[in-house]
């Protein structure tokens, strides 16, 4: 099999493990996905979620994608990718996944009218912060050095660039 068919497969098992559950089965153990007043007392608030939410998804799927073409590995810090990916998405901000994961949960948030969301989102963003600053930062200036560095004081960790990040 091949190292891409292999990162694929890793790929897919691992989404099914950590964001669908993040954002997809801890949602709706709060929930149940039934619907509360509006949050921000208009309808149009409801569509803000829907596309906040499927906006999310489509970042986290393409995202998974790029590390399994592009970086030859998996998001999962036991099968790492080969290659510092700085392609696609990752030309605007260092962490799209996570940025995914939370507009999906925030979008649930808005489309449900359920507060108990906002609050989870929080916490997910402090673990999310806690996480890449103490260990996955690290981990990747040990493991590509300068090319992580240049691209690090490029890219935004959260903020996203308003033009793609030209990679040497």
């Amino acid at each position: 099999m091949t190292r891409r068919v292999t990162s694929l497969l890793g790929s897919f098992l691992f989404f099914w493990i950590a964001p669908a559950t993040v954002a997809g089965l801890v949602p709706w153990t709060l929930t149940q996905w039934e619907p509360g007043p509006t949050l921000l007392r208009i309808d149009a608030g409801r569509w803000i979620g829907v596309f906040l939410g499927l906006a999310g998804a489509i970042v986290v799927v393409e995202s998974f994608v790029r590390f399994a073409l592009d970086g030859l590995g998996t998001p999962a810090p036991i099968a790492p990718t080969q290659r510092l990916v700085v392609s696609g998405l990752y030309r605007f901000v260092r962490n799209p996944m996570y940025v995914g994961v939370l507009a999906a949960i925030l979008g649930q948030a808005l489309l449900l009218g359920r507060r108990v969301l906002l609050g989870y989102a929080a916490l997910v963003f402090v673990a999310f912060s806690a996480f890449v600053a103490l260990y996955e930062e690290p981990t990747l200036r040990r493991r590509y050095g300068r090319e992580y560095d240049d691209y690090r004081a490029h890219v935004g960790r959260w903020w996203p660039r308003l033009t793609p990040w030209p990679p040497r």
